[in-house]
């Protein structure tokens, strides 16, 4: 017989075997492993536990089992008789375990699961799986499995801590009055002026609709910073900011570059000082860095004890120091007078380079330096001309961190129109760049901003070498995985 749908539905909902079943089901309390470790109750009936096998282990009369489903760092041990033990039961298959969760007679752990039933959601092939249990696989083995690296520990706690950055790094901008602004990721300006750039092409386009033109009718790119789009925005808002990803088309190996990486940025309307924008640069590290040790100890504890011994207490003494400053001018003479032997002979005009960086920071007893005032043709248009004689140097600040160099990037932005125009103008960029003129002819206030990479970020409160190894699927030349 044909049921109109509702009518189904309407026979479903009156049941009685089906409000039973629904009853039942709801009487069976999903838990994360985090929220079972963290119960502090002496027992709990019918908890459902979902995750991975990270061990198995079978004697005669007693089966355990270590699960983890991504939230915490510690997995949740299961005891079950060993008729509950499935044949595809294996270390790396997906479970869901129901249960009693009980107080542990063991002091590694506070509670286990009596198990009364297991099921195996999916198998695993453990013998071909490429984490082995109870090994410690080196950052660029596991690399090569951007798909499978997040059941590793290691990587596991690393998205815990970038996902618990994130979250830090809105809350303080939320709580000091910035706005949120989506800036775009195509876009058909170059904010860097380096011409490092991704293209953005519409497949087919010619083809399909006979337009020569493209698909904008202007060129288009992957955007290298929102830092243009965040200054049209500053003149509606006094405090605005973005956090998001940004392309780089650097032919690069190093350590400390990826082709697309997360970029936080921010713009501060109706300021004339520089500190004012160092201010902000600096407590949003010691906001979100002292967010990270106190929401995600396990996780810290954890890189402290594995991939960087003692990162934690240079955090902690970190935390406690005003950061240093000094001019460009004064970095250079250090360099200068210093007796070791670089790669780049430091000279002023010229751009600090990673190995001069990490010197200043180290000279500076490892506390995180502020360089200002770079000379004039090192920075680009946008950066507020001090006007200073001879040696011409512009508003801009860079923040060197220990293990990195530059972390932070900022300026004071030029709002002076005759002044900013005459620039564009010896760049041949006025015409490209009318729309930039135009916020400052039409309201213009003193302004300045800065951005971060978040992946440097991680970098260094980790004590991470790589930077291909904080970020999800790292992008570089010749790798483009998944």
């Amino acid at each position: 017989m044909f049921f109109p749908r509702k009518l189904v539905v309407t026979l479903l909902g009156t049941c009685p075997w089906h409000r039973c079943h629904r009853r039942h089901a709801a009487e069976i309390a999903r838990l994360s492993v985090r929220e079972a470790l963290a119960s502090l109750e002496e027992s709990r009936k019918d908890i459902k536990i979902q995750g991975w096998v990270r061990s198995v282990r079978s004697q005669k009369d007693v089966l355990f089992l270590h699960v983890n489903d991504g939230s915490s760092l510690e997995s949740l041990q299961i005891v079950s008789e060993p008729n509950l033990k499935g044949s595809a039961l294996s270390f790396g298959s997906s479970v869901e375990v129901v249960g009693t969760l009980v107080k542990s007679p063991h002091k590694k752990q506070s509670v286990e699961l009596k198990a009364s039933d297991i099921r195996v959601l999916g198998a695993c092939d453990s013998y071909e799986f490429p984490f082995k249990l109870k090994e410690r696989h080196p950052p660029d083995y596991a690399r090569q499995y951007p798909h499978l690296r997040c059941r590793t520990n290691t990587f596991s706690s690393l998205l815990r801590v970038r996902s618990e950055a994130t979250a830090a790094i809105h809350r303080f901008f939320q709580s000091n009055g910035y706005v949120h602004i989506h800036t775009p990721i195509i876009t058909s300006n170059d904010c860097e002026g380096a011409g490092e750039l991704f293209q953005v092409e519409a497949t087919n386009w010619d083809s399909a609709a006979g337009d020569k033109s493209g698909f904008f009718d202007v060129p288009a790119y992957l955007t290298v910073s929102g830092q243009l789009h965040l200054e049209v925005m500053s003149g509606g808002f006094t405090r605005v900011f973005t956090f998001g990803p940004t392309f780089r088309a650097e032919n690069s190996q190093s350590r400390r570059h990826l082709a697309e990486f997360y970029m936080v940025e921010a713009e501060v309307s109706f300021t004339e000082s520089l500190e004012d924008i160092m201010q902000v640069m600096e407590d949003l590290f010691k906001s979100t860095t002292t967010a990270l040790l106190s929401r995600c100890p396990e996780e810290m504890d954890f890189f402290n004890r594995y991939v960087s011994p003692g990162q934690k207490d240079r955090l902690e003494q970190l935390l406690k120091q005003r950061f240093m400053i000094m001019s460009y001018t004064e970095a250079i003479d250090v360099l200068q007078n210093s007796r070791d032997a670089f790669r780049y002979k430091p000279q002023w005009g010229c751009d600090l380079q990673t190995e001069h960086e990490k010197y200043l920071v180290k000279h500076c007893g490892n506390i995180p330096l502020f360089v200002t005032n770079y000379p004039y043709d090192l920075k680009p248009f946008y950066t507020r001309d001090n006007e200073d004689g001879p040696q011409h140097t512009v508003a801009a600040v860079d923040l060197l961190v220990p293990g990195i160099g530059e972390l932070f990037g900022g300026s004071l932005r030029e709002e002076r129109l005759d002044i900013l125009q005459s620039r564009l103008d010896g760049l041949g960029l006025n015409e490209t760049y009318q729309w930039y003129l135009e916020i400052r002819k039409f309201g213009s206030v003193p302004h300045g901003g800065f951005g971060m990479g978040f992946e440097r970020y991680l970098q260094c409160i980790l004590g991470i070498d790589n930077i291909k190894d904080v970020i999800p699927f790292p992008r570089f030349p010749h790798s483009c995985l998944l």
